[in-house]
């Protein structure tokens, strides 16, 4: 049986994917924030907060994100590239060519 607290974060998450989907990454942000907070390991919510900062300018926080998901899954190339991209788009570019080429060699777009 489903507990109700597993459908709460549940309905959060969907809820903030469709703000995402709207063009609206800060309000995702805010809704998948007490999420991860709760689930910190759970990689789609990760995934999809790191897409909202990067999308709404946040990068640190993107990069703080990202870096959890690399830590979490090191072979995910899409984690990979977007720390890389997320390094670049903060004039870090030597510190990005790791996971951009680590990303190439995932095979990641």
């Amino acid at each position: 049986m489903t507990e109700p607290h597993e459908i709460d974060l549940h309905s959060e998450y969907l809820r903030a994917d469709l703000f995402f989907a709207m063009g609206q990454p800060t309000e995702a942000a805010r809704l998948l924030e007490p999420l991860v907070a709760a689930e910190p390991d759970h990689q789609a919510a990760l995934e999809l907060l790191a897409r909202s900062y990067f999308g709404s300018a946040q990068l640190a926080r993107a990069e703080q994100v990202l870096t959890r998901l690399v830590e979490l899954a090191p072979a995910s190339g899409w984690a990979r590239r977007a720390l890389a991209r997320t390094l670049e788009r903060q004039n870090r570019s030597t510190e990005a060519v790791v996971h951009h080429r680590i990303a190439d060699a995932l095979g990641a777009a």
